[in-house]
């Protein structure tokens, strides 16, 4: 659904108050923004009604939990790169995939820190920093598709995020006694 709303809207600016300045609205482009709908979604999809229970699964069902979140996140790359390529340009479909892959590290990251309802808040105050103070060399969201620093903020978020989700209560536990 998002992959439909980035194609068929993604050029359309949603105007926003700008900070400090008397009224005065900006705008973002839609497409900026939509990567953190399927990042937020994407880090949802692992919590369930027994998700406190599976925290205390087996290596099996933690490899299969890696598994279909790993596989999910290629679908939703795979196919939100193909849409904004076809849509807007190669380039634009890279850094679509890239700001994918950082909202979702700090969705994941949120899980862990705030609760499983809760992926949305930490991906939703970066997009809030992003627009209302963008600076150039860190907005990966606006950066070329192949910005060194982008792509090290992305694998930074997705390695953290990735750490939180497999730091269950159990496992910490372990850590700690070694």
């Amino acid at each position: 659904m998002v992959v439909v709303l980035s194609a068929l809207f993604g050029g359309t600016n949603i105007a926003l108050p700008s900070i400090g300045s008397g009224g005065v609205t900006t705008g973002v482009p839609f497409r900026r923004e939509l990567p953190l709908l399927s990042s937020v979604f994407l880090a949802a999809s692992l919590d369930s009604a027994m998700s406190k229970h599976e925290e205390m699964g087996t290596t099996a069902m933690h490899r299969y939990r890696f598994r279909y979140c790993f596989g999910l996140t290629l679908t939703v790359c795979a196919l939100s790169f193909c849409v904004e390529t076809l849509a807007v340009s190669v380039d634009a479909g890279v850094i679509f995939v890239r700001s994918i892959l950082v909202w979702l590290g700090l969705a994941l990251f949120s899980v862990r820190l705030l609760g499983p309802q809760l992926s949305w808040p930490l991906p939703l105050a970066s997009a809030l920093l992003l627009i209302w103070y963008p600076q150039t060399w860190w907005d990966w969201t606006s950066n070329s598709a192949t910005d060194l620093f982008s792509w090290t903020v992305a694998a930074a978020a997705l390695a953290v995020g990735a750490t939180a989700s497999a730091a269950t209560p159990w496992r910490a536990k372990g850590w700690n006694r070694r």
